[in-house]
């Protein structure tokens, strides 16, 4: 006759093993959660194709780094202009004068009418959108409808950058 509820000592190694494996799954779907959710939030990984700099596209490394209002000096970060409509442009990337290592301030861009016409104004190598710091600037320094309005900072951070 059979005894409900006792366990024999063969049986227990069995159970301990299934134990173990079911722990180690829990602990390894618990730890591609928080992975997935890091990325999400975006603090981590490598993106596709971010901002032009002199016409070249680069892509950045995602840092969860928000330098803003830490009181660096402003000499310290390089510009990406944020512009709507388009993909962002930077004042400096890595190997040219003056690059401060992947330290950000944002910059919003608004325009006078519209994207489009701020495009037609100042494309001045005809590739359908602003990529260069130099268009950008002859675009904030045009009062008309074909200019732009720099709105101010809205985000500081650390980020390298890749070219493509």
């Amino acid at each position: 006759m059979r005894k409900v509820g006792l366990r024999t000592s063969r049986s227990e190694p069995i159970k301990e093993e299934h134990v173990r494996i079911k722990l180690l799954l829990l602990c390894a779907l618990v730890a591609l959660g928080a992975a997935t959710t890091a990325f999400a939030n975006g603090s981590g990984g490598v993106t596709g194709p971010a901002f032009y700099f002199d016409g070249d596209l680069y892509r950045t490394v995602n840092t969860p780094t928000d330098l803003t209002g830490t009181g660096a000096p402003e000499h310290s970060f390089d510009t990406i202009y944020a512009l709507a409509g388009q993909l962002n442009v930077a004042t400096v990337a890595p190997g040219s004068e003056g690059y401060n290592g992947g330290r950000w301030m944002v910059h919003a861009i608004a325009y006078n009418a519209s994207w489009a016409a701020t495009v037609a104004a100042h494309d001045s190598n005809g590739s359908g959108d602003l990529d260069s710091a130099a268009e950008v600037r002859a675009a904030l320094a045009d009062p008309g409808a074909g200019g732009a309005v720099d709105t101010g900072v809205v985000k500081s951070f650390v980020c390298p950058v890749i070219k493509l």
